[in-house]
C-alpha cells in the first residue's frame, strides 16, 4: 500500500502587506492588501466578504473622511481587482491612514489594527440607532491563526478580539469601547482531513488567549499612533508603525 502524503501547509502567519496608493477626487489615499495564498476560513463583519467562508485576501482601504458612496462593497471589489487580488476576499474601509498600523504576534497568532478614533463612544448608548449604514469603519482588526476553528469558535474569536480591543483602548487612555463603525476579520486555517479543529477561542482558551494578547498589543499600538497624530494638530511626522516589517509598495 502506498501512503498518500498531503502537500505541506504554506506559511500560516500573515504575509507582508502590500501598500497600495491611489488618488481619488484629488486626495492621495492608501490601502493594505494581504494575499493569504491558500484560502483561509474567515469570519468578518466587513462590508465586502462579511460573514463566514473561504477567502483568499483581505484589503483594508483608506477612504476620505467625507465618504458618501452608497456602494462600498463594489468600491472595495474594484480596488482589490485593480491591485491584482483574485477570488473571494474581505474588504474593510477606514478613514484612518492605514500606514499607521499596529502589528503584534503572540504564539503563532498575528494581529493587525488600524485606528481612527475621532468619533468614539460607548456601545451601550442612549442614542437612537439607525437603519442606514454608518460611514467607513475606524478601528479595523485583522487576526490570523495557524489552526482550524469550528464555526462556534470563529464567533467566539470575534468576541475575544472585541474584548481585547476595548481593553486596549482603555489602557491607552481612551474613555470608550470603540467607534460606531469598527470592523473585525478573523482568519483561521481551512480544515483538511486529519486536522485538529479547535472548538474554543474564548480569552482563557489556548488560542483565544494568544489572540487576545496579540489584538491588545496591535490595537494599543495603533491607538497610540492615532493619539500622537492628533496631538500634532494634523502634521505628519514619523509614521510610528509598530509592524515587524513595513508593507511592500505598489501603485
Amino acid at each position: 500500500m502506498t501512503a498518500v502524503i498531503p502537500p505541506p501547509r504554506p506559511a500560516t502567519g500573515l504575509p507582508p502587506a502590500l501598500l497600495l496608493t491611489r488618488v481619488e477626487n484629488g486626495e492621495r489615499l492608501h490601502g493594505l492588501l494581504w494575499r493569504v495564498g491558500e484560502r483561509r476560513r474567515m469570519i468578518s463583519s466587513a462590508v465586502l466578504g462579511g460573514g463566514t467562508g473561504e477567502r483568499a485576501w483581505v484589503l483594508n482601504a483608506q477612504v476620505s473622511h467625507g465618504y458618501r458612496r452608497t456602494d462600498p462593497d463594489r468600491h472595495l471589489a474594484d480596488l482589490a481587482r485593480d491591485a491584482g487580488a483574485h477570488g473571494p476576499g474581505v474588504g474593510l474601509m477606514t478613514a484612518a491612514d492605514v500606514r499607521e498600523y499596529g502589528h503584534a504576534h503572540d504564539g503563532g497568532v498575528d494581529a493587525v489594527a488600524t485606528a481612527g478614533l475621532g468619533v468614539r463612544g460607548w456601545a451601550a448608548s442612549p442614542a437612537q440607532g439607525t437603519a442606514l449604514a454608518e460611514g467607513p469603519g475606524t478601528v479595523n482588526i485583522l487576526v490570523a491563526l495557524p489552526v482550524a476553528l469550528t464555526d462556534a469558535a470563529l464567533v467566539n474569536a470575534v468576541a475575544t478580539a472585541t474584548e481585547a480591543k476595548v481593553q486596549a483602548l482603555l489602557d491607552a487612555g481612551y474613555d470608550c469601547s470603540g467607534t460606531p463603525t469598527d470592523a473585525v476579520c478573523v482568519a483561521a486555517l481551512s480544515p483538511r482531513p486529519g486536522d485538529e479543529v479547535h472548538a474554543f477561542a474564548g480569552p482563557r482558551s489556548l488560542w483565544g488567549a494568544r489572540l487576545a494578547r496579540a489584538v491588545h498589543q496591535a490595537v494599543g499600538a495603533a491607538a497610540g499612533v492615532g493619539r500622537c497624530a492628533g496631538a500634532a494638530a494634523g502634521t505628519r511626522g514619523s509614521t510610528g508603525r509598530t509592524s515587524r516589517s513595513g508593507p511592500s509598495r505598489a501603485g
